[in-house]
């Protein structure tokens, strides 16, 4: 089967659905002829995942959910991708947030071939869908078929766009978790008398860097071996790094951003995962990456981490922006060896579920339901 993935985003920069469809891609690589059409601002790698993808345009920074958009916004860019698709003739077309301008909606609406939407977004407003509900609800009506990442982003893009909840089904973001388990640390961040916890995110508000850095301040008055590691790179990255400055030499250092591979080996290397997010996650894909490299995590309360950590037992959750709230469950983990273990072996088991595989099927189907060959 011949698949066009597309991707209103930057494949230029890191982001929850660019990451989404690259290992979408790469899962589908396996058995089928996989091309993603996306905005590119930099020159993309000849291997890999970015040998399937097809740029159309360069991308530009809009502000959206607390956070920054980039994405192709010119009618060039438009062309392009509707160009790329009649050229090639795929036998479906899936296109990740059908509604996001310009490549995103012009594959949506303008596709010769089958098309497949997948809504990511949540907000708790509704702002978002709604500046172009009545376009919108054309496009959506005009989907094969609809699929959400979670339970929120389904129940988001049935409100916001005056859909049925049968309308939409919810297949979620996958992980590779052969991948992450099999991942071997960095062995000069190993050391059992320092614990090492570690966040991955861009350092951006919403994502909680500073809740965490202010949670991790306290801790050290009560476990001054604890470590801190931060993965990831974005705008608030120097406050960020003055926030923890006048700790001691090595407790809290930052990574910047980092590929694939070496963000596995450095969850490899910790023993806690902490996901201080404020809001607008649609899924835990973070906290499944951390659970299948089996660590035990300590996360915000918020509803799309809930539909990771159902239980206790799976994760432990802390009501978002309470920085002593989450110093508190850090530290009772720390003191808990057995614990961690428990929320380790569970996080694995949970995270398996998700393995990219289990997901490419059931994407598959929906593309066969939707008519593709």
């Amino acid at each position: 089967m011949r698949v066009a993935l597309v991707c209103p985003y930057d494949w230029s920069s890191h982001g929850g659905v660019r990451a989404h469809v690259a290992a979408l891609g790469a899962a589908l690589q396996e058995d089928h002829d996989v091309r993603i059409i996306a905005p590119a601002s930099r020159p993309l790698g000849a291997s890999g995942v970015d040998a399937l993808v097809r740029p159309v345009g360069r991308a530009v920074g809009i502000p959206f959910n607390d956070s920054v958009a980039r994405v192709a916004l010119s009618p060039a860019a438009a062309r392009r991708t509707v160009r790329a698709l009649r050229a090639w003739r795929p036998d479906v077309v899936h296109v990740h947030e059908p509604l996001v301008p310009s490549v995103a909606l012009a594959a949506a609406a303008r596709s010769p071939s089958p098309v497949v939407g997948t809504f990511h977004a949540w907000s708790d407003r509704e702002a978002a869908y709604r500046a172009i509900a009545p376009l919108g609800r054309r496009v959506v009506r005009g989907l094969d078929a609809r699929l959400a990442v979670s339970p929120v982003a389904e129940r988001y893009a049935a409100r916001t766009l005056g859909l049925d909840a049968d309308e939409l089904t919810v297949i979620p973001n996958g992980v590779s978790a052969d991948r992450l388990g099999r991942a071997l640390p960095r062995p000069e961040l190993l050391d059992p008398s320092e614990p090492l916890i570690v966040f991955v995110g861009r350092l951006e508000a919403r994502k909680g860097a500073e809740v965490l850095l202010r949670a991790f301040r306290l801790l050290h008055r009560t476990h001054p071996h604890a470590r801190l590691l931060v993965v990831g790179d974005g705008p608030e990255r120097r406050r960020a790094e003055r926030l923890v400055g006048d700790l001691p030499g090595g407790r809290a250092r930052f990574a910047g951003a980092v590929d694939d591979e070496e963000k596995a080996r450095l969850l490899a290397s910790a023993d806690l995962f902490a996901a201080p997010n404020l809001g607008g996650e649609s899924f835990g894909i973070v906290l499944l990456e951390a659970m299948a490299a089996g660590l035990p995590v300590v996360a915000s309360d918020i509803p799309g981490f809930r539909a990771v950590c159902r239980h206790q037992h799976e994760g432990v959750l802390v009501p978002a922006g309470h920085a002593a709230a989450l110093a508190e469950a850090m530290g009772a983990l720390l003191d808990d060896p057995a614990a961690r273990k428990r929320l380790g072996t569970a996080g694995r088991e949970r995270a398996a579920e998700y393995s990219w595989p289990r997901i490419a099927e059931r994407v598959v189907a929906v593309y066969r339901e939707a008519g593709a060959g």
